[in-house]
This record gives structure tokens, C-alpha cells and sequence, in this order.
């Protein structure tokens, strides 16, 4: 990524310098999250993944925005970033909570090569990169916390990350203005995916003088509802068949 790197004489043009509350959000990563930015603002706008307007504000309307979502994070949590795109929001909680294992789960193969790239000059040791489609991940994926930016409605959302969750774990969705019209517009189908709980949490104002709108939706004993569960069911009946499967061939 040598050639997609800042300037050498100074930061990508347009980018803003990093607010001084970064450093307190990032602690000893802060270096790593400015380096984001940069990546962001250069590589991520030549492929398509931030749009070039977006750069003068990648941090206060993206890597911070992201980054305060680490609030609500258990620790030593397990977490999958749904629809990842260019990392947003799983980079960022990353570097602000190293204690977190993230999965960036993301379709499509250019985005996963800038996101393999971007977790390789990071270092970041607690984060892996998996391409392919949340339906496709049931019963292979399973985590404490599953979460969303700007990926679907909340409806269609939960209908994918739901499943991914172990018993009793929670959806975070960062929804802005509309999270409580769309939290409202899908009680029923929250319900039947198995969701026994579910609030907007304003996050990031003490650090940021502003909210970050989140949709937590936690989830019950069979997160993702009864197809979920039987979904889960046949990947671990293949799973043990392959593992037996394998131990044959061995011997």
C-alpha cells in the first residue's frame, strides 16, 4: 500500500488533524488510529469505499463516531462487524478496546483486501478479516456481540446478525436520527428473531459533546429464532461428520 500511503511531507490533503479527545479514546493505539485515518482518506477514497467529501470529517463522523461504541462492550468480549466495508465500526472499537476479538465479516473481495491490508500495517493482533455473507456464517460464527453501520434497515439487519449470536448476546446497530422510527417499525419482527429486549443508548457524549444513537437489541436463549437454531443444528451435525470424516482419512 506503499503508493495509497500519505504524503510524506504531511497527512493526506483534506484530512483534519486527529481532536485531542483521540488520544484519550485510543490511549497507546492513538498512533495506529491516525494511521486509519490516513489509510481512509487515501487508499479507501482511490477504491471506492469513503466517498472523497467525507474526508474532511472522517473523524468526528466516522472514526470516532465508531470508536465511542466501545462503551457498551463487555470485557474480553467477542464481537462480528456486520457488512464491514472499510472497517467502520469494527476498526475503530478495535483499536479503542484491544480486549475485544472483532471479526470483520464483509462479501465483497475489494473490501476485504483493503481490510486484510489495512489489520496487517495496523498490527492489529485482535482482529480478523472473514469475507462472505452473514446467512452464510450461521453456526460457523458465533460471538457476544454483532455489529452494524449504515448496512440495512434494522429489520433486514437483525434478520442477518441475529443468528451469529450466542445465547443471551446483543445487537449494536448505529442508526442516527432514525433509530427510534426504525426500532418502533421492527418490534415484531425483533420478537420473532428471538430478542427479549430493546432500547436506543446515546453513547459518546461526555467524550465527544455529542451522541452516537445505537440500537441494542438483546437477544435470548435462541437468538435468531427457530431457523437460526435448526441452521446451527445441521452446521454442527456437518461439522462433527467432517471432523470424523477427517480422523478416518488419518488413520
Amino acid at each position: 500500500m506503499a503508493t495509497e500511503s500519505a504524503a510524506a511531507d504531511g497527512a493526506p490533503e483534506g484530512l483534519a488533524e486527529a481532536p485531542e479527545v483521540a488520544r484519550e479514546i485510543f490511549g497507546e493505539q492513538f498512533a495506529a488510529a491516525q494511521r486509519y485515518a490516513e489509510l481512509l482518506a487515501t487508499a479507501g477514497v482511490q477504491r471506492g469505499l469513503i466517498g472523497p467529501r467525507e474526508v474532511p470529517r472522517l473523524w468526528d463522523r466516522h472514526v470516532l463516531n465508531c470508536a465511542v461504541l466501545a462503551e457498551l462492550l463487555p470485557a474480553g468480549a467477542t464481537l462480528c462487524d456486520v457488512g464491514s466495508g472499510a472497517g467502520l465500526p469494527g476498526i475503530p472499537v478495535a483499536l479503542a478496546r484491544p480486549d475485544v476479538s472483532v471479526t470483520l465479516l464483509e462479501p465483497l473481495l475489494r473490501r476485504t483486501t483493503f481490510l486484510e491490508e489495512v489489520v496487517r500495517e495496523l498490527g492489529l493482533a485482535n482482529v480478523t478479516v472473514l469475507r462472505g455473507r452473514a446467512e452464510e456464517m450461521v453456526g460457523k460464527v458465533s460471538v457476544d456481540i454483532v455489529t452494524a453501520r449504515a448496512v440495512a434497515p434494522l429489520d433486514r439487519l437483525a434478520g442477518w446478525g441475529m443468528p451469529l449470536l450466542r445465547p443471551y448476546g446483543q445487537m449494536l446497530a448505529l442508526k442516527g436520527d432514525t433509530a427510534e422510527q426504525e426500532l418502533a417499525d421492527s418490534r415484531a419482527a425483533l420478537t420473532r428473531l428471538g430478542a427479549v429486549e430493546w432500547a436506543v443508548i446515546p453513547v459518546g457524549e461526555s467524550a465527544l459533546g455529542a451522541t452516537t444513537r445505537v440500537v441494542q437489541v438483546k437477544a435470548g436463549e435462541s437468538p435468531g429464532g427457530v431457523k437460526a437454531a435448526t441452521r446451527r443444528a445441521k452446521a454442527a451435525r456437518a461439522g462433527r461428520a467432517e471432523a470424523r470424516g477427517g480422523g478416518r482419512r488419518r488413520r
